[in-house]
């Protein structure tokens, strides 16, 4: 299994994972305006204790389920979806703007 990274919304910098030695801070937050802190991301989607999939499945109605939020994120064609917000100050107010993902997956330079 291949890890999950996004650059944040704020900065668009990489979200690192733990395991390259760089790291920083990341907050998750909802629409509902629920936020998750991370201070060691560990490369598959989880972020203060809350998978990022089943969030995303959350947040547009589905079953609590990672397989659910993996299918609607990666749905060709691409089905009309919110998503969380992966920001590094804490009490920012989420925006209807989707993280771009990492194609370095966290691990690799772009």
């Amino acid at each position: 299994m291949g890890f999950f990274s996004w650059h944040t919304n704020d900065t668009n910098e990489p979200i690192w994972n733990c395991h390259t030695g760089k790291h920083d801070t990341v907050y998750m937050i909802d629409n509902l305006g629920n936020q998750w802190v991370e201070h060691f991301y560990d490369g598959y989607g989880e972020f203060g204790g809350k998978d990022y999939y089943e969030l995303l499945a959350e947040m547009n109605g589905l079953p609590s389920d990672r397989g659910e939020g993996i299918d609607l994120a990666f749905s060709n064609p691409r089905k009309k979806h919110i998503t969380p917000n992966l920001v590094t100050k804490p009490n920012q107010k989420w925006q209807p703007i989707e993280p771009k993902n990492h194609v370095g997956q966290g691990y690799w330079e772009d």
